[in-house]
Protein backbone atom coordinates (compact mmCIF):
# COMPACT_ATOMS: atom_id res chain seq x y z
CA UNK A 1 0.00 0.00 0.00
CA UNK A 2 1.69 3.30 -0.76
CA UNK A 3 1.75 5.84 1.77
CA UNK A 4 0.84 9.69 1.31
CA UNK A 5 2.96 12.05 2.44
CA UNK A 6 2.01 15.39 2.87
CA UNK A 7 4.64 17.93 3.23
CA UNK A 8 4.76 20.40 6.13
CA UNK A 9 4.53 24.04 5.02
CA UNK A 10 7.51 25.97 5.74
CA UNK A 11 7.79 29.36 7.75
CA UNK A 12 9.91 31.92 7.31
CA UNK A 13 12.01 33.19 9.33
CA UNK A 14 10.18 36.57 9.49
CA UNK A 15 6.81 34.37 10.12
CA UNK A 16 8.18 32.87 13.40
CA UNK A 17 9.25 36.07 14.28
CA UNK A 18 6.09 36.99 14.17
CA UNK A 19 4.01 34.35 15.77
CA UNK A 20 6.74 34.08 18.55
CA UNK A 21 5.93 37.97 19.09
CA UNK A 22 2.71 37.62 19.61
CA UNK A 23 2.78 34.07 21.44
CA UNK A 24 5.65 34.82 24.23
CA UNK A 25 5.47 37.87 26.21
CA UNK A 26 9.37 37.25 27.02
CA UNK A 27 10.27 37.06 23.31
CA UNK A 28 10.37 41.01 22.14
CA UNK A 29 9.09 43.57 23.91
CA UNK A 30 11.74 43.56 26.42
CA UNK A 31 14.64 44.49 23.04
CA UNK A 32 14.92 46.72 20.82
CA UNK A 33 16.22 49.55 23.24
CA UNK A 34 19.26 49.96 25.26
CA UNK A 35 19.46 50.95 29.04
CA UNK A 36 22.60 52.49 29.95
CA UNK A 37 22.82 53.53 33.58
CA UNK A 38 25.83 55.89 32.83
CA UNK A 39 23.09 58.11 30.86
CA UNK A 40 21.70 61.45 33.24
CA UNK A 41 18.62 60.84 33.98
CA UNK A 42 16.27 62.54 31.49
CA UNK A 43 16.94 63.64 28.26
CA UNK A 44 18.61 66.58 27.30
CA UNK A 45 15.09 68.52 26.02
CA UNK A 46 13.75 67.90 29.49
CA UNK A 47 16.68 71.04 30.63
CA UNK A 48 17.06 70.44 34.39
CA UNK A 49 20.19 71.11 35.88
CA UNK A 50 21.71 68.85 38.35
CA UNK A 51 21.37 71.03 41.39
CA UNK A 52 17.39 71.48 40.26
CA UNK A 53 16.71 67.67 39.73
CA UNK A 54 18.47 67.39 43.51
CA UNK A 55 15.90 69.83 44.52
CA UNK A 56 13.03 68.43 42.59
CA UNK A 57 13.34 64.84 43.54
CA UNK A 58 13.60 66.51 47.82
CA UNK A 59 10.39 68.19 46.95
CA UNK A 60 8.14 65.50 45.73
CA UNK A 61 9.96 63.09 48.59
CA UNK A 62 8.25 65.96 51.16
CA UNK A 63 4.82 65.85 49.24
CA UNK A 64 4.76 61.99 49.11
CA UNK A 65 5.25 62.07 53.11
CA UNK A 66 2.80 63.85 53.41
CA UNK A 67 0.08 61.49 52.05
CA UNK A 68 1.03 58.40 53.46
CA UNK A 69 1.97 60.04 56.77
CA UNK A 70 -2.21 59.11 57.22
CA UNK A 71 -3.33 55.62 56.09
CA UNK A 72 -6.51 57.60 54.72
CA UNK A 73 -5.95 60.93 54.15
CA UNK A 74 -8.39 63.39 53.76
CA UNK A 75 -9.53 64.91 50.68
CA UNK A 76 -8.01 68.43 51.62
CA UNK A 77 -4.87 67.11 52.45
CA UNK A 78 -4.60 65.23 49.03
CA UNK A 79 -6.03 68.17 47.51
CA UNK A 80 -3.31 70.20 49.17
CA UNK A 81 -0.34 67.35 47.82
CA UNK A 82 -2.28 68.42 44.36
CA UNK A 83 -1.82 72.06 44.51
CA UNK A 84 2.05 71.49 45.24
CA UNK A 85 2.53 69.45 42.62
CA UNK A 86 1.03 72.01 40.70
CA UNK A 87 3.25 74.69 41.93
CA UNK A 88 5.99 72.14 40.67
CA UNK A 89 4.91 71.48 37.81
CA UNK A 90 4.55 75.54 36.81
CA UNK A 91 7.89 75.86 37.71
CA UNK A 92 9.27 72.66 35.95
CA UNK A 93 6.44 72.39 33.02
CA UNK A 94 9.00 69.33 31.57
CA UNK A 95 10.09 67.09 34.53
CA UNK A 96 8.31 63.87 33.65
CA UNK A 97 8.52 62.48 37.19
CA UNK A 98 5.84 65.41 38.77
CA UNK A 99 3.41 64.31 36.19
CA UNK A 100 3.39 60.41 37.05
CA UNK A 101 2.96 61.65 40.96
CA UNK A 102 0.78 64.16 40.29
CA UNK A 103 -1.61 61.22 38.14
CA UNK A 104 -1.68 58.75 41.28
CA UNK A 105 -2.26 61.41 43.38
CA UNK A 106 -5.75 62.40 41.22
CA UNK A 107 -6.42 58.68 41.34
CA UNK A 108 -6.46 58.86 45.23
CA UNK A 109 -8.66 61.77 44.80
CA UNK A 110 -10.50 60.30 42.71
CA UNK A 111 -11.82 57.41 45.52
CA UNK A 112 -12.36 59.56 47.69
CA UNK A 113 -14.51 61.84 46.02
CA UNK A 114 -16.53 58.63 44.76
CA UNK A 115 -16.46 57.08 48.15
CA UNK A 116 -18.09 60.25 49.63
CA UNK A 117 -20.40 60.70 46.67
CA UNK A 118 -21.21 57.10 46.97
CA UNK A 119 -21.42 56.53 50.71
CA UNK A 120 -19.33 53.59 50.48
CA UNK A 121 -16.50 52.50 52.44
CA UNK A 122 -12.93 52.47 50.66
CA UNK A 123 -11.95 48.99 49.33
CA UNK A 124 -8.75 48.17 49.61
CA UNK A 125 -9.07 45.47 46.97
CA UNK A 126 -9.32 48.59 44.48
CA UNK A 127 -12.82 47.44 43.43
CA UNK A 128 -14.13 50.92 44.33
CA UNK A 129 -11.00 52.69 42.46
CA UNK A 130 -12.18 50.65 39.13
CA UNK A 131 -15.61 52.16 39.23
CA UNK A 132 -14.70 55.38 40.69
CA UNK A 133 -12.45 56.48 37.48
CA UNK A 134 -15.46 56.04 34.95
CA UNK A 135 -18.30 57.67 37.04
CA UNK A 136 -19.72 61.13 36.03
CA UNK A 137 -18.77 62.90 38.95
CA UNK A 138 -15.15 62.06 38.55
CA UNK A 139 -14.64 62.39 34.72
CA UNK A 140 -12.87 65.30 34.46
CA UNK A 141 -10.28 64.21 37.20
CA UNK A 142 -10.01 61.01 35.30
CA UNK A 143 -9.04 63.02 32.28
CA UNK A 144 -6.42 64.62 34.20
CA UNK A 145 -4.97 61.48 34.92
CA UNK A 146 -4.86 60.93 31.09
CA UNK A 147 -2.97 64.20 30.31
CA UNK A 148 -0.56 63.92 32.98
CA UNK A 149 0.31 60.38 31.86
CA UNK A 150 0.49 61.52 28.17
CA UNK A 151 2.73 64.48 29.26
CA UNK A 152 5.01 61.60 31.28
CA UNK A 153 5.39 59.98 28.52
CA UNK A 154 5.90 62.65 25.96
CA UNK A 155 8.87 64.15 28.27
CA UNK A 156 10.47 61.05 28.56
CA UNK A 157 10.42 59.13 25.48
CA UNK A 158 13.92 59.47 23.71
CA UNK A 159 13.49 61.11 20.29
CA UNK A 160 14.93 57.65 18.14
CA UNK A 161 13.42 54.88 19.25
CA UNK A 162 17.21 53.71 18.66
CA UNK A 163 18.28 55.63 21.72
CA UNK A 164 19.74 54.32 24.80
CA UNK A 165 17.32 55.35 27.65
CA UNK A 166 18.63 56.17 31.42
CA UNK A 167 17.78 53.55 34.17
CA UNK A 168 15.52 56.45 35.57
CA UNK A 169 13.60 57.54 32.15
CA UNK A 170 13.16 53.15 31.53
CA UNK A 171 11.72 52.51 34.60
CA UNK A 172 9.27 55.86 34.55
CA UNK A 173 8.08 55.16 31.08
CA UNK A 174 7.18 51.05 32.03
CA UNK A 175 5.15 52.31 34.89
CA UNK A 176 3.52 55.64 32.80
CA UNK A 177 2.36 53.21 29.70
CA UNK A 178 1.63 50.43 32.10
CA UNK A 179 -0.58 52.77 34.13
CA UNK A 180 -2.38 54.26 30.83
CA UNK A 181 -3.06 50.61 29.90
CA UNK A 182 -4.53 49.54 32.90
CA UNK A 183 -7.24 52.69 32.05
CA UNK A 184 -7.88 52.07 29.48
CA UNK A 185 -8.37 48.48 29.51
CA UNK A 186 -10.50 49.52 32.49
CA UNK A 187 -12.36 51.59 29.81
CA UNK A 188 -12.97 48.82 27.28
CA UNK A 189 -14.73 46.74 29.81
CA UNK A 190 -16.80 49.46 31.28
CA UNK A 191 -17.97 50.34 27.52
CA UNK A 192 -18.48 46.64 27.28
CA UNK A 193 -20.83 46.08 30.08
CA UNK A 194 -22.88 49.08 28.56
CA UNK A 195 -21.92 52.36 30.57
CA UNK A 196 -20.33 53.84 27.02
CA UNK A 197 -21.96 57.50 28.08
CA UNK A 198 -19.51 57.51 30.81
CA UNK A 199 -15.88 58.71 30.88
CA UNK A 200 -13.53 61.40 29.60
CA UNK A 201 -14.89 63.49 26.60
CA UNK A 202 -11.79 61.59 24.61
CA UNK A 203 -12.66 58.19 25.50
CA UNK A 204 -16.42 58.27 24.64
CA UNK A 205 -16.26 58.00 20.87
CA UNK A 206 -14.27 55.00 20.66
CA UNK A 207 -15.07 51.53 20.62
CA UNK A 208 -14.27 48.48 23.20
CA UNK A 209 -12.11 47.37 20.95
CA UNK A 210 -10.47 50.69 20.01
CA UNK A 211 -9.82 51.15 23.69
CA UNK A 212 -8.51 47.53 24.62
CA UNK A 213 -6.15 47.88 20.99
CA UNK A 214 -4.75 51.56 22.33
CA UNK A 215 -4.29 49.37 25.79
CA UNK A 216 -2.56 47.09 24.00
CA UNK A 217 -0.39 48.66 22.71
CA UNK A 218 0.50 50.80 26.02
CA UNK A 219 0.86 47.35 27.67
CA UNK A 220 3.44 46.75 24.57
CA UNK A 221 5.62 49.33 25.55
CA UNK A 222 5.24 48.84 29.56
CA UNK A 223 6.97 45.79 28.66
CA UNK A 224 9.24 47.00 26.21
CA UNK A 225 10.87 49.08 29.35
CA UNK A 226 10.79 46.69 31.91
CA UNK A 227 7.48 45.98 33.70
CA UNK A 228 6.57 41.90 33.55
CA UNK A 229 3.36 42.21 34.17
CA UNK A 230 2.50 44.76 30.92
CA UNK A 231 4.06 42.11 29.16
CA UNK A 232 1.69 39.65 30.00
CA UNK A 233 -1.17 41.92 29.60
CA UNK A 234 0.30 43.26 25.82
CA UNK A 235 0.09 39.20 24.84
CA UNK A 236 -3.37 38.78 26.42
CA UNK A 237 -5.30 42.17 24.82
CA UNK A 238 -2.94 41.78 21.53
CA UNK A 239 -6.05 41.09 18.79
CA UNK A 240 -3.75 39.06 16.56
CA UNK A 241 -2.99 37.01 19.34
CA UNK A 242 -6.77 36.70 20.67
CA UNK A 243 -7.42 35.90 16.82
CA UNK A 244 -4.53 32.96 16.12
CA UNK A 245 -5.69 31.93 19.63
CA UNK A 246 -9.38 31.86 18.81
CA UNK A 247 -8.48 29.96 15.62
CA UNK A 248 -6.27 27.53 17.15
CA UNK A 249 -8.81 26.46 19.77
CA UNK A 250 -11.41 26.20 17.57
CA UNK A 251 -9.21 23.64 15.05
CA UNK A 252 -8.68 21.52 18.38
CA UNK A 253 -12.09 21.07 19.08
CA UNK A 254 -12.61 20.31 15.44
CA UNK A 255 -9.98 17.69 15.98
CA UNK A 256 -11.47 16.26 19.13
CA UNK A 257 -14.96 16.07 17.94
CA UNK A 258 -13.89 14.45 14.66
Amino acid sequence: MTSITTARPSLTSNDSAVLQALFDAESSPSSGFTVDSSLPPWPPSVNISETDLTSLKQRETDIIRKLQSNTSPSIERVQSALDDFDTLITEHPKYPSAYTNRAQTLRLLVDLIYTKEAGSEQSTEGEISDAALFAPETSQLCSRIFSDLGQAISFATPASPADAVSTTQARLLADAHTHRGYLLLKAARVKKAGSGDEGPDRLRALSADQLEEMASRDFFFGGRYGNKVAQQLSVQTNPYAKMCGAIVKEAMKKELEG
